[in-house]
């Protein structure tokens, strides 16, 4: 579930502050009343405080933070996975399309995209200078191997990578990509 973490988190801050508060009472009213010396109550809160606020509080920081780093990281999740939607649904996705739908920067889906290739959940072509994702099934990458922005040739480059000498395109495959075309 996600958000869990941040909501402990502020429940043990909360707890921790009213196990501060409470303690802080009942050692005042124990002053007040005569029952206790000023050193005693402020040694009681400090020993309170230290034992069991301090615990508390801190491991709900903690909690805290790390639930707003896990938001974080579901937020672009969410982001990659409509990036996939999108050139999937569409074949033939604009750099600006995306980012209009994800109401972002260009250079934000830039790096979204280069992080889904990083990740191999990308297999397609892009056009870095033009700015276009293209779906493409591997087999018809196997078979033509023609760029499916130009239609030029396309050529070996790196491990996973195409790209077309005539418009600049790269392609991205997946690794159980082979270079020899499926047999019949």
């Amino acid at each position: 579930m996600v958000g869990a973490g941040k909501l402990i988190g502020i429940i043990l801050i909360l707890a921790g502050l009213a196990v501060a508060f409470l303690a802080g009472a009942y050692l005042f009213s124990g002053y007040a009343a005569g029952k206790l010396s000023l050193p005693a109550a402020i040694l009681g809160f400090s020993i309170a405080t230290i034992v069991m606020t301090l615990p508390a509080a801190g491991v709900g920081v903690y909690l805290l933070t790390k639930g707003r780093a896990e938001e974080a990281q579901f937020a672009q999740l969410e982001k990659e996975r409509k990036i996939l939607n999108m050139v999937l649904a569409q074949g033939k996705v604009r750099f600006a399309e995306v980012a209009l739908e994800l109401n972002t920067s260009r250079e934000e889906v830039e790096d979204l995209v280069r992080s889904l290739v990083g990740k191999n959940l990308f297999s397609g072509a892009i056009n870095w200078r033009d700015g276009i994702l293209y779906s493409k099934e591997l087999s018809q990458f196997n078979l033509d191997r023609k760029c499916p922005n130009c239609g030029g040739e396309l050529e070996i480059v790196g491990k996973g990578v195409i790209k077309c000498p005539w418009c600049g395109s790269e392609v991205f495959l997946h690794r159980d990509f082979t270079t020899e075309p499926p047999a019949n």
